[in-house]
């Protein structure tokens, strides 16, 4: 008996944008991706992600098959052998490229330092030697809890040589967060530094790893970096100062050769539960998704300087500051501080400085630039770039347009990218000289890649109508499993809809195909019946020329089951007063419909972020609700918060 369709979409398509953006002639003309790799990953997929793998790693042993599917469990690459570390550093070394610039980074006090990829491979293998004297052989974990600084990747590729995996703990973590991930990875070793700059101050990390190292009975040693020099408490027998333990090594340290499938790093995201997520990547398959989509996405050249402004924190340092760029030869820029310190425009300083020519960042961070207005990107020099990426969240289409206006001169293409920490690789995105692009859709799935988006019954909603995002097919990045807990992975990912990947996303297409993210389906509003996504009602608030940024909320109404709360930073210069709040009402009614017009507003200076830019909307719906905070460990200024609970009392009532 087939089940027929809901009447209503699983989630309205309210917002509909018109404006297109074709590939400059001059870009087609030397773009590294063409038309023919969706027709051939279409015709066998298998055969293409095994000629991709052939053509881009060095294997010391070739695979034998390309993929064992044992749903919802994969292996890629069966039998092949290779080292992460020797496709990132050796290769390129023994290639002639021993001299070109790997990292150029930048300290926040205005420290820089410039690392070829002859030096990165020194300091690698110092690093793996230093690990290995420690007792740190194939198969152990080691946590890495650090700033963004040049040892950073250092730590990541020296696990890497030796086969051990990593466990990269944001720096912006509390010390029971870093307990808890230590400890469900057995970690043996953990590397951390005794601080980092951050708007000006210096931030310790070592009193949290103190801390958390009570607790964490398989760490039997810590390497610590000097960055801030203050002076810090060292454990004799325990902790090693990296500058004795690792720059006496000799810098002679071999690859060693892992099976495809060796895990390569744990990298934790929070979970429904208290307990985080040990999301495994394992080795060959992953650096393929890295390097194949940071090629062909970002239309990466041998000249290229290119620059994500993400932490490596992150799963989007992980795949593209560190593997993805390396395994490229790509020179990468690594910037340690804020993006406002000292000034608003240091980011286009260093664009300007070191002739960037593609930048890649969070909407989150456009949003606030934007907030202060054209004057400091237009004070510098950035006719250099030639594309722009963002990742992290769904981008509002006005953020886009100031992006290309503002920051691309009109000339970049912007590929607005879609993917996950469990995806490992971007897997939606315009590719830059084929595709049209519309602001604020990814567009379409990459090559190889099969998504879809269905209703509740797990059928294909038709064009126009909105639902969840799934995948259909495995693909060499993706997850391999959670640390530990296989049936947590199948219950997780692979129950709402059997056969398919539920990313967890809500998503629309539109009448001619372009996907179009909506957020994750916990931040869908139900008002009066209509699933409304939070991305939708804030990209029409942002499209108001008085708004930076905008974030809304469900907030429980006795008539409509929930209300919308917006929450509205106004761009510099935009003074707040009732009349605003009863235009940006109006606003959203007439962009998108009286169903999605706010019964709450409030305008606020700031939103609760991440340090990677995304915004907290639990918080919000918290302060909405007037409920108990959750956990604001993971924010970027915990005081934000403080601020707004104090201001919602005023908030706007319709």
């Amino acid at each position: 008996m087939s089940i027929e369709p809901p009447s209503r979409p699983e989630i309205e398509n309210l917002l509909v944008e018109a404006r297109t953006f074709a590939p400059d002639p001059a870009f087609v003309a030397q773009a590294n991706a063409g038309p023919e790799l969706y027709a051939e990953a279409e015709a066998d997929f298998e055969e293409f992600w095994a000629r991709l793998a052939r053509e881009r790693l060095r294997w010391t042993e070739p695979f034998h098959t390309t993929l064992e599917w044992d749903l919802p469990f994969a292996k890629w690459f069966l039998g092949g052998r290779l080292n992460v570390s020797e496709n990132c550093l050796d290769r390129h070394v023994e290639n002639g490229l021993g001299d070109k610039v790997a990292y150029h980074w930048i300290g926040e006090p205005g420290d820089r330092r410039t690392l070829t990829y002859a030096d990165l491979l020194r300091e690698v293998g110092k690093a793996a030697n230093a690990l290995k004297e420690l007792g740190i052989v194939a198969g152990d974990r080691v946590a890495i809890y650090m700033p963004m600084i040049p040892e950073l990747p250092i730590a990541m590729l020296a696990c890497a040589r030796l086969g051990a995996a990593h466990t990269v703990i944001f720096g912006g973590f509390s010390a029971e967060a870093l307990s808890d991930r230590i400890n469900d990875a057995e970690a043996k070793v953990l590397i951390t530094a005794d601080g980092g700059w951050r708007r000006g101050k210096a931030v310790g990390l070592k009193h949290h790893a103190d801390e958390a190292l009570a607790s964490t009975p398989s760490i039997t040693a810590a390497i610590v970096v000097d960055r801030i020099g203050g002076g810090v408490h060292m454990v004799e027998g325990r902790d090693y100062w990296w500058h004795d333990i690792v720059d006496r090594q000799d810098p002679i340290c071999p690859p060693v050769p892992v099976d495809s499938e060796q895990l390569l790093y744990l990298l934790y995201t929070s979970g429904t539960t208290a307990k985080p997520k040990g999301i495994i990547h394992t080795s060959a398959g992953y650096l393929l998704g890295a390097s194949f989509t940071h090629e062909i996405v970002f239309d990466v050249k041998p000249d290229d300087v290119y620059w994500c402004a993400a932490d490596i924190g992150w799963v989007t340092g992980h795949s593209y500051i560190v593997y993805g760029p390396l395994a490229n030869a790509t020179t990468g820029v690594m910037y340690e501080g804020a993006p406002d310190t000292p000034d608003w425009d240091r980011w286009w300083q260093i664009i300007e400085d070191l002739k960037v020519t593609i930048l890649y960042c969070a909407p989150t961070a456009i949003r606030s630039f934007m907030k202060q207005g054209e004057a400091y990107p237009a004070r510098h020099d950035l006719s250099s770039l030639r594309v722009l990426g963002s990742v992290g969240e769904p981008i509002n289409p006005e953020a886009w347009l100031w992006y290309h206006r503002n920051i691309g001169h009109e000339k970049a293409p912007i590929v607005d990218t879609w993917w996950q920490t469990e995806t490992g690789a971007i897997l939606i995105s315009p590719l830059p000289g084929i595709t049209t692009t519309k602001p604020g859709s990814a567009t379409f799935p990459l090559p190889g890649i099969v998504a879809d988006i269905v209703d509740a019954a797990g059928q294909t909603v038709p064009r126009g109508g909105g639902g969840y995002l799934v995948l259909k097919q495995p693909w060499p990045a993706m997850l391999r499993g959670i640390y530990g807990d296989p049936d947590r992975y199948v219950q997780t990912y692979w129950s709402r809809f059997p056969g398919m990947y539920f990313a967890g996303d809500g998503a629309k297409r539109d009448s001619e195909g372009y996907f179009w993210l909506l957020g994750r389906v916990d931040d869908v509003m139900n008002i009066a019946g209509h699933r409304i996504s939070t991305i939708e009602v804030e990209s029409a608030l942002v499209d108001h020329p008085s708004v930076a940024e905008a974030a809304v909320v469900g907030k429980t109404d006795e008539i409509s089951g929930q209300a919308i709360f917006a929450f509205v930073i106004l761009r510099a210069g935009v003074e707040p007063h009732d009349t605003l709040a009863v235009q940006l009402r109006e606003h959203v009614a007439y962009v998108i419909g009286p169903i999605a017009r706010p019964k709450f507003l409030m305008f606020t200076p700031d939103l609760p972020k991440t340090r990677s830019g995304k915004i907290m909307r639990r918080l919000l719906r918290d302060i909405a609700e007037n409920r108990v905070l959750g956990d604001t460990t993971t924010l970027a200024d915990a005081g934000v918060v403080d601020v707004i609970r104090d201001k919602s009392g005023s908030a706007e009532e319709d």
